[in-house]
């Protein structure tokens, strides 16, 4: 569990951190040794989730021997797919990342938001719902893992 207090704006209880994977965690399908490390990392604080369509077919390689639980689900209606998902965990206390259009539902439903723009890009519409804009999946998750960060950012 990860306690964040925001002065002014809010006090969180992060138990459940969702990723999108593709240009999310993973860029063209693959997850850097040093995010794999600080995914591990972030397993022994809070449940992970992995949700994708899978669209290179790596997902399940790629997560092999992190503590996490990787849900992959048909291409179609993926936007609904991960906003019921995140509904099911109790959205808030769950903490979104993500960089697409089919993101943007579980953003609407999580406590905090965090859009990542990667070099695959960040879907604008995105942005109107996410709590934080970061450069990389790396900078993304240092956010959590130093929560000083993410609380002088949300800070009202």
């Amino acid at each position: 569990m990860i306690e964040i207090k925001v002065p002014g704006r809010a006090d969180y209880t992060i138990e459940n951190i969702v990723f999108d994977y593709n240009g999310t965690i993973a860029v063209n399908g693959k997850i850097s040794e040093t995010i794999r490390e600080k995914i591990s990392l972030l397993c022994t604080m809070a449940n992970v989730y992995v949700l994708t369509a899978d669209t290179y077919g790596s997902a399940a390689r790629e997560c092999c021997g992190l503590d996490l639980t990787l849900k992959i689900f048909p291409k179609n209606n993926a936007a609904d797919f991960k906003a019921e998902i995140v509904d099911e965990l109790g959205g808030n206390n769950t903490i979104c990342f993500g960089n697409g259009y089919n993101d943007i539902k579980m953003f609407e439903i999580a406590a905090l938001s965090v859009a990542v723009l990667e070099s695959e890009g960040l879907c604008v519409g995105l942005l109107k719902e996410a709590d934080v804009l970061v450069k990389s999946n790396e900078d993304g998750i240092n956010l959590l893992l130093n929560a000083n960060a993410l609380i002088a950012t949300l800070r009202g």
